[in-house]
């Protein structure tokens, strides 16, 4: 893919009889989507300037031009002046023909020794590297913003749910530490992820290197890689990287979406557990009482957006033979997109936990619906030495009893109760209160207040580390 440029700025003039129709212009250039790449294209160049110097393969003149020049491309991009030409196709050939224009030769020799393939390999490498940083402060933004949430309701009483059916009481705490650490996951995962991004394709060329002596090595330290690509085929073809990103920020999206699903029911009338700040909430064009959470309600959907990059992704390598096809430039939007709906959605939610108003009376009266505490009074039973079996066999009957009379278990009567088990003594209310249920978890990964607090003490260490 290595481009001649005609004294009228077109690509490929030499190659071929007629010009390209306009329509095809449009079609193959990506330069409207991928002049996103343009600082990270610069910082590669310059640093492929620098070892083309320091290898004598260009002059030490030729390199203060280059620098000289990029540092004006540099200046008119972030003011927006820069002029970007649909002739020229892609973000590479329009900085080269600006630089060109700007410092002669010198701008017409920084292309030896690369191809477009491996410049754009790179260019998306430094991307998806600066990506995974941001997001990874994002994401322990979110997490110290739901520590915080978590400390102020260490001691509220909540029901904890399975099958969305009452379960066991729990703290609010409790609960949204389990978001706390799904997203410490995904931190770890955009970690790891990084590693295999940190590689430089530079040197690859087109796709079997370069006859040029050329130091890879040198150019990594430069531009801050780990190590280089060891097969150029691969440097240059391959998208696993950008694959693996997407599939990372498709599980911190699984997470974002449950935890707008939760929000959504919550903030129901019919349910009252919280409220979200009218900042991100929405009304009705129609209905003057509404108060719309529609926030979460988009990041849900924006879960499907992040997920169908992923499969397009998956499906635009899955049929590609070595080396580069121009399949790949349509890597860059759904990457892109991506990125976006990450960060967006991860500054928005930090800042929502931060306006979330917890209702404990509507939690705590929920709590005491579903019989939450049954499972303190099976433990109990087998803390007096009956079987777990026999101990939920009797509980149950007891719930059954409760369903008849309209009673919660607590409401029973202590002769009431030893009707189900003489085992039962006046210490059983103790446990079936919804504090004392809760206390009695207290051990590591447990509900209790005093775990919930001993779990954000090293989330915070964690953050500060």
């Amino acid at each position: 893919m290595t481009a001649q440029l005609s004294k009228k700025g077109e690509a490929w003039s030499a190659r071929f009889s007629e010009p390209v129709s306009d329509l095809v212009k449009r079609y193959t250039a990506s330069v409207f989507f991928d002049k996103r790449l343009a600082l990270f294209d610069i910082q590669g160049s310059l640093a492929h300037a620098e070892m083309l110097a320091a290898q004598r393969i260009i002059s030490a003149e030729d390199r203060a031009g280059i620098e000289r020049g990029m540092a004006q491309i540099k200046g008119e991009i972030e003011a927006g002046s820069f002029e970007w030409l649909l002739d020229l196709e892609d973000v590479h050939l329009n900085i080269e023909k600006r630089l060109t224009e700007l410092v002669g030769d010198a701008g017409k020799r920084l292309h030896t020794g690369r191809s477009r393939n491996d410049q754009v390999a790179t260019d998306i490498r430094l991307y998806v590297r600066a990506a995974i940083d941001d997001i990874v402060v994002l994401l322990n933004g979110l997490r110290a913003a739901l520590t915080d949430l978590a400390e102020q309701n260490a001691d509220t009483i909540m029901p904890g749910f399975t099958h969305m059916q009452v379960a066991q009481p729990i703290t609010f705490g409790h609960h949204m530490l389990a978001y706390v650490e799904m997203f410490g996951r995904d931190v770890e995962r955009m970690q790891d992820a990084r590693k295999r991004v940190n590689r430089l394709p530079l040197g690859a060329a087109a796709l079997a290197g370069t006859t040029f002596p050329i130091d890879r090595e040198r150019v990594a330290r430069t531009l801050g890689f780990d190590d280089v690509c060891h097969n150029s085929l691969d440097a240059v073809s391959d998208r696993d990287f950008a694959i693996e990103f997407c599939a990372a920020g498709a599980l911190i999206m699984t997470h974002i979406s449950r935890m707008s699903e939760e929000l959504v029911i919550w903030m129901s009338p019919r349910v009252g557990f919280i409220d979200i700040a009218d900042r991100f909430c929405t009304g009705s064009s129609i209905m003057p009482q509404k108060k719309n959470p529609d926030v979460p309600e988009l990041a849900r959907g924006k879960t499907g957006r992040v997920y169908g990059h992923l499969t397009g992704l998956l499906t635009l390598m899955k049929g590609q033979p070595l080396a580069y096809n121009k399949d790949n430039q349509e890597d860059k939007e759904p990457l892109f997109d991506t990125v976006d709906t990450l960060v967006d959605t991860l500054r928005i939610f930090a800042d929502m936990a931060g306006g979330i108003t917890v209702k404990p009376d509507n939690m705590r009266a929920a709590a005491l619906q579903g019989y939450a505490t049954a499972t303190d009074l099976a433990d109990y039973l087998v803390k007096k030495g009956l079987p777990f079996r026999d101990a939920h066999e009797a509980v149950a009957r007891a719930v059954r009893a409760c369903d008849d009379l309209e009673y919660d278990l607590a409401e029973m009567s202590l002769d009431q109760l030893r009707a189900f088990s003489s085992l039962i003594g006046d210490d059983v209310f103790a446990v079936l209160t919804l504090e004392g249920s809760v206390a009695a978890r207290d051990h590591v990964g447990g509900t209790a207040p005093r775990q919930v607090r001993a779990a954000i003490a090293r989330v915070r260490a964690q953050l500060a580390g």
